[in-house]
């Protein structure tokens, strides 16, 4: 943040000379229209952080599910986790958005909102990753702790649920964290579509400002913010849940 305020400031003392005249005013709490302007850019933060929790969310469960199939010792829910992984790993977002949004309704007759476009969209990319997350971590728990919990009589939902999640959780907390700061960032795809997220808004106000650099430079600071508030909080939730040490021994 520090680097990037310097950055800023530097830029903004070679303007006199350079032959560029900076016009911060625009993006200033204390001028009316500067307020309004930074009022709408802030406002953008809610969309994206709403639509990247509720995506990854989604995207952990289906995640989940996905990896659960492809340790499976059934060979037809092997290849389908595998077939699932490979098909969307493969396509890219952005892709995926304009498809859903532009050529699903021509084949189905069905139009989707931007929201859940881009919420399903981002879920179901995210989700082919985050379900090999999964089942690295899956296979990092010895199959000593299952069998042990079921011969002290627990069910193999319970034997789950109690004994395996809790380490692979703690032992893929670090690799989701990261996941969750690349779907916010990849969230700014949706804004192709006209969500309003950061990206929309500060595209929408470069048009009505004519004040590219100092609109995105805004942006730039807005983004590196949020990553860094989030990246604060994974690593605050690994060092109380221990991540990393999921008691292998």
């Amino acid at each position: 943040m520090a680097a990037a305020l310097l950055l800023l400031s530097g830029c903004a003392s070679s303007g006199a000379g350079g032959g560029y005249n900076f016009a911060w005013y625009i993006l200033s709490p204390f001028d009316p229209r500067g307020l309004s302007n930074l009022s709408f850019l802030i406002w953008g933060l809610w969309a994206t952080v709403s639509v990247s929790t509720l995506a990854m969310v989604i995207s952990l469960s289906v995640g989940l599910a996905v990896a659960l199939m492809g340790s499976s010792k059934r060979r037809p829910l092997f290849y389908a986790s595998r077939i699932y992984v490979e098909f969307f790993r493969a396509i890219p977002l952005l892709v995926m958005i304009l498809w859903v949004y532009y050529g699903l309704p021509i084949l189905t007759g069905f139009q989707t909102g931007v929201f859940v476009t881009g919420l399903l969209c981002l879920a179901i990319s995210d989700s082919a990753f985050t379900s090999e997350i999964w089942r690295a971590g899956l296979q990092s728990v010895k199959k000593g702790q299952g069998e042990a919990a079921r011969s002290l009589g627990l069910s193999p939902w319970q034997t789950m649920r109690l004994v395996i999640l809790p380490q692979v959780v703690r032992a893929v907390l670090p690799a989701l964290g990261n996941q969750y700061v690349y779907v916010l960032k990849m969230s700014s795809l949706v804004s192709v579509i006209g969500y309003q997220e950061l990206t929309r808004r500060a595209n929408e106000l470069t048009l009505s400002q004519f004040r590219p650099l100092e609109i995105y430079s805004f942006l730039v600071l807005e983004y590196l913010a949020l990553i860094l508030l989030v990246s604060w909080g994974v690593r605050r939730m690994e060092r109380r849940m221990g991540a990393g040490t999921h008691g292998r021994d």
